[in-house]
């Protein structure tokens, strides 16, 4: 009954709660459907656009999904191969201010927009979807040394780019997009991609190292040079990527527990020393939803009732709730 109240079509698997969509929507989501990010100047990148339409779709927005793409298509998808560009800022003229991609933001927009396809029966979504994985897989899709790597963009990274070069995020492998994105092109160096990154983290957990959030693979994976060497504001996504994927393998998590031991923070991963705390909710969930995937400890109540705060965290705790709902409803 609320969802048909709020304009929502009824829920599915993994639904994002109807009344914390709603909240969400009114913070983050403008008339003309720019997502934005409050923390950050007040800008829209290709991330949170792809967010915004994952958790439309997720949460059964019809109409909403339809704003966020409208924004998409005719605002960052302006680049001559296909992918959006990142940045947006509504205080500049032109409003891109950086015409580069970011893999992740192409990557959950084809993600949301494979989604939408299917659960609205729009085959027009799923064809921008496919547009956009073959897309990305010619620029972002490096092969090298026998394994398949995502670049974070379609410039700026590589060896003729960077003396420390490739240079990868971690953060960017949304591991749930790869089996879909391969489904979509029949493309299977997707689900390679997917291959290296577990691998890679298995092999940094080997090494009892959380993924840091810039990482060299010159030669052994270590933090590229120019980036504090941190599992920061970018690798604190991973464990709630390999936990929506069903990928939460314990030794491939324990890094990260061990990191958040004495609680959620930005961590010096040379010294293993909290550098920020990150008290939000949005952020303390993703300890907690490792806990009980991992341990089955409970979710403590606070952390399953959202009130918005800043965009990021209060994304993170959207997607949080949506995993747990599905994945492992008894935590909730």
């Amino acid at each position: 009954m609320l969802a048909a109240l709020l304009g929502l079509a009824p829920g599915a698997q993994g639904a994002v709660p109807a009344e914390a969509w709603i909240l969400y929507r009114q913070k983050f989501v403008t008339a003309e459907g720019r997502v934005v990010d409050d923390v950050n100047g007040g800008i829209s990148h290709s991330e949170s656009q792809g967010y915004g339409l994952l958790l439309a779709c997720l949460a059964g927005d019809r109409a909403t999904f339809a704003s966020i793409f409208a924004f998409v298509r005719t605002e960052l998808l302006i680049r001559d191969d296909g992918l959006a560009a990142w940045r947006w800022d509504p205080k500049a003229s032109p409003h891109v201010t950086d015409i580069n991609n970011a893999s992740d933001g192409d990557l959950l927009i084809a993600d949301a927009l494979a989604c939408a396809g299917t659960r609205w029966d729009m085959p027009a979504y799923t064809a921008t979807a496919r547009q956009i994985a073959k897309a990305l897989a010619k620029v972002a899709l490096l092969q090298r040394a026998g394994e398949t790597w995502l670049m974070p963009a379609a410039t700026g990274f590589s060896e003729k780019e960077r003396a420390d070069g490739p240079v990868i995020n971690p953060s960017y492998w949304v591991f749930e997009a790869f089996p879909v994105l391969a489904s979509l092109t029949g493309d299977q160096r997707w689900m390679q991609a997917q291959a290296s990154g577990l691998r890679l983290l298995d092999g940094l957990a080997r090494r009892g190292m959380a993924a840091p959030d810039w990482l060299s693979i010159q030669a052994d994976p270590r933090p590229a040079d120019g980036f504090a060497p941190q599992l920061g504001y970018n690798a604190i996504r991973v464990p709630l990527y390999l936990l929506r994927a069903g990928l939460a393998d314990k030794a491939r998590l324990e890094p990260f527990r061990q990191a958040w031991a004495a609680g959620m923070a930005v961590i010096d991963l040379r010294s293993g020393k909290p550098v920020e705390q990150l008290p939000d909710a949005g952020y303390r969930i993703l300890q907690a939803a490792m806990a009980c995937a991992l341990d089955g400890t409970p979710v403590p109540a606070e952390l399953k009732t959202f009130q918005p705060t800043a965009y990021y965290p209060s994304t993170l705790q959207l997607l949080s709730l949506s995993m747990l709902s599905e994945r492992y409803p008894a935590c909730m």
